[in-house]
Order: structure tokens, then C-alpha cells, then sequence
């Protein structure tokens, strides 16, 4: 889908959101914590927002439904999708592009920021001068030569120093503290294929795997067919990528997180955009619930269906001992309800399973580039401190297989919260109080 389209369809949208709710420009900057510019900059379509989370309090504030909410993010999908393919695009231009009137100095100018960008240690390209036949096609060619046999060389260095360098993945099954890596995007392994050292990374694939799967061994997902061409490597790869936000809120007032801090240590609640930042801060994890939101789209115009998702536990242990911490300021009304392709789980449960909120579907679905499908989940815990992650089954014509999801090669990760000290923060407030204290006026 052509750029200009993608993000125009997006923007309008948007547009009819706001042109419907009747609210103005800085009205909705200013309950959205952005510039006036900025917004005006979405609704018109000069500019895509990197992040949904800004969309989709958008989108609340002016009273969507829930089928507008799908559509919504389906659509800034395509627009994010088809925007960094163009800076993709951009950063490899070829060195041959230059002018007709352009030197070999200059033609070896352009072609040298590929091959530094590509590694540090890449070798040098050829000088330019080192040919007497400059400015013409053999020039060009040897020119070009030498930026792709470099390029070559450090692909294969990079990949040499990811195999030395990755970690195993994995968790240690009694719990890490909360101490987690960068978080706010969730890690999507294929099951069954070779060790992180030995497989190279794919769009759809996290170099780490999960920690247990308690699974049967499976066929490598996506894997190629017996007698494929060299170079259909993406042909034959798993056509479905998945994107996942672990951090995601269905509304702030169902939202909290337990910390090993004591209050005055703590952060005040951050904005949803800023919460996998602020959980990694603060050692965080889900606390009674988490809300996920998966975002499943194709690789190409063929159409994938993605036949169920299953829930695999990790470990199970006695809910953390932490502090628990509400995300809403007393006092701050919250939007939400129940989405299109909303499922629940309860993680109490001995075999927990997904099941579909009232009014909503079940698998399967089916998803393309162009058409992407929206998952929202609920998982519930009041009696552990569970690990876990999410299997997902996939089919295309003759193809199937199962990718893992989880949170950047850990499990995903959700702890009970009976009986916990209960903090909230007030507006205007300089800290946290305990829960229930704050005087609304």
C-alpha cells in the first residue's frame, strides 16, 4: 500500500473522531499531553505517530467504539509498516544513483555511509581514483563491487559476533527480583528452530526463547519446503509477524503494578506510552492483571490464518510480597470496556486456556499484510507469581507452524495482590499515600 494512502486513510480517521467529538484541537492536546502542532500534524497526515497508545487515548477522548478502536489501530499499523519500509528504503540507496555529471570522488562519497553503517570494521571500498576508466560503467561496477563485498563481510562479522554475544535466554524459574531487560515489546520466537546462536534473526523471530516449553516438540515454523530455491528465504519463512505490548492499558483505573521499592522511592504513575520505561525503572511487574494487546499481520498479500492462541506456564510461585501501586490519580474518571477480539485468562487455573469476552468471537481469524487482526488479553491472578507466555498457531495453504510470544525472550510475568500495602497518588500530590486516604474535593 503506497505511503501517502496508508497514512491518509489513517488521518481521516482521525479526523472524524475528533470533527465528532466536537472538541478542539487544543482542548485534546492538552488532555493528551502534546503540542497543538503535533495533533494537527496526525489528523492531516503529515505524520504518523511512532507509539498507539497516544491513537488510542485519542480515540477514547472522543467516545469511539469499539469497532472504530480496531479499525483505528489497523490502520496505524499499515501506516508505521509502510513508513519504515521507506526509511529502509532510503538508507539503502545505491551508489550509482548519482547524476550523470558526477565524478568517481563523489560517486565513492555516496557509496561509503552504507558499508560504515553496516559495521565499524567493514573494509574500505576501493578508492575511486584507483581506476583510470573513471566515470564509466566499469567503474560504477567495480565501485559497487567493492561497497557490497564489504557490506557482505561485515553482515558476516555481525553475525559472528550475535552468536558470541547473545544470551541464552530463558528465566531461572524462582523469579529474578522483577529485574528485567528493556521492556515494551514482546520477543516472537519460532518453536522447534536451532539455538539463538546458530539461527540468524528474521522480522519475525527474537534471538532469545522462552524458558520452558511444556509443549511436544514441533516442525520448525515457517520452515521451507523440501526442494525450495536459494533466496526465497522470505518466500518460505513464517508469514505472520506478531507484535505484542505487554504494558498496554485497557483503562488506568485497572491498572497496577507491584514494586519491591517503598513509596518515596517510587515515581509518580506514568502516562501508558511511558509504563514499560517506568517498570523496568522500577523493577515493576503486573499486579492482579495484565493487559495485553497483540497486533498479528502477514508478511505478504497471501492470506494466513491464525488458528488459536494457547497460554504456557513457566513457573508458578506464592504472590510477590511487594508494594502495590495504582496507576489512576484518585479522583480521574477512566474510559475502556470490552474490545473487539477481547479474550481472558485466569492464571489460577491448573491449565489456564483463552476464552473470548461475551459478544465475541473465537479463533480462527484470518490476516494478511494488508489486513492485520487486533488481539486484546486479560489475564487475572490473585493465589501466584506466574511466569508465562503465548504459543500461537498459524497456517498458510500447505504451510503451519507456532510462533512464541513473550516478553523479549521472558516469560510475560504477573503476580497476585492480596493483602498487599495499596499506594495511590493524588493530583497535585508531591508522592504516593496509601490507597484510600486521598479527600476528593
Amino acid at each position: 500500500m503506497p505511503e501517502h494512502t496508508a497514512a491518509a486513510d489513517f488521518a481521516a480517521l482521525l479526523r472524524e473522531l475528533k470533527d465528532r467529538s466536537g472538541l478542539s484541537y487544543g482542548v485534546l492536546a492538552k488532555r493528551l499531553h502534546m503540542s497543538t502542532s503535533t495533533l494537527h500534524r496526525y489528523c492531516n497526515g503529515d505524520a504518523v505517530p511512532a507509539d498507539y497508545a497516544p491513537v488510542e487515548r485519542l480515540a477514547r477522548l472522543c467516545k469511539a467504539h469499539p469497532e472504530e478502536l480496531v479499525e483505528l489501530h489497523r490502520r496505524w499499523v499499515l501506516a508505521d509498516a509502510v513508513r519504515g519500509r521507506k526509511g529502509a528504503a532510503a538508507a539503502e540507496t545505491p551508489p550509482e544513483e548519482a547524476g550523470s555529471g558526477t565524478g568517481p570522488g563523489q560517486a565513492a562519497s555516496e557509496a561509503a555511509p552504507p558499508a560504515e553503517a553496516a559495521s565499524a570494521g567493514a573494509p574500505p571500498a576501493a578508492p575511486a581514483d584507483a581506476d583510470t576508466g573513471a566515470g564509466t560503467a566499469p567503474t560504477r561496477r567495480r565501485t559497487r563491487t567493492a561497497v557490497l563485498a564489504g557490506i557482505a563481510v561485515a553482515a558476516v562479522a555481525a553475525g559472528v559476533a550475535l552468536a558470541v554475544g547473545l544470551p541464552g535466554g530463558g528465566s531461572d524459574g524462582d523469579g529474578d527480583g522483577g529485574r528485567h531487560r528493556p521492556v515494551g515489546a514482546a520477543g516472537v520466537t519460532a518453536e522447534g528452530t536451532a539455538p539463538a546462536s546458530s539461527s540468524p534473526p528474521s522480522a519475525a523471530a527474537s534471538p532469545s526463547s522462552p524458558a520452558k516449553d511444556t509443549g511436544p516438540a514441533r516442525t520448525p515454523a515457517g520452515s521451507a519446503p523440501a526442494g525450495a530455491p536459494s533466496g526465497e528465504g522470505q518466500k518460505s519463512g513464517v508469514p505472520v509477524t506478531v507484535r505484542a505490548e505487554p504494558y498496554a492499558w485497557e483503562s488506568p483505573c485497572s491498572q497496577r503494578y507491584l514494586a519491591d521499592k517503598p513509596a518515596n522511592e517510587m515515581k509518580p504513575p506514568p502516562l501508558e506510552e511511558g509504563a514499560a520505561a517506568w517498570v523496568a525503572a522500577h523493577g515493576a511487574v503486573s499486579s492482579g492483571q495484565q493487559y495485553l494487546r497483540l497486533t498479528v499481520q502477514g508478511t505478504g498479500p497471501e492470506t494466513v490464518v491464525v488458528d488459536g492462541l494457547t497460554v504456557r506456564v513457566a513457573g508458578k510461585r506464592a504472590p510477590l510480597a511487594w508494594n502495590d501501586y495504582a496507576m489512576a490519580y484518585p479522583g480521574v474518571g477512566c474510559g475502556g470496556g470490552v474490545q473487539t477480539r477481547a479474550f481472558a485468562v485466569s492464571l489460577d487455573s491448573a491449565r489456564p486456556s483463552l476464552t473470548p469476552e461475551p459478544g465475541n468471537e473465537d479463533f480462527p481469524f484470518k490476516v494478511s499484510e494488508s489486513d492485520p487482526e487486533v488481539y486484546y488479553l486479560t489475564a487475572s491472578v490473585s493465589a501466584y507469581d506466574v511466569d508465562w507466555y503465548l504459543e500461537l498457531k498459524w497456517s498458510s495453504g500447505d504451510r503451519s507452524g507456532t510462533l512464541t510470544v513473550d516478553d523479549e525472550g521472558r516469560p510475560f510475568r504477573t503476580s497476585g495482590n492480596k493483602g498487599r500495602p495499596a499506594y495511590e497518588f493524588p493530583i497535585g500530590g508531591d508522592g504516593w499515600v496509601p490507597e484510600g486516604t486521598t479527600k476528593l474535593e
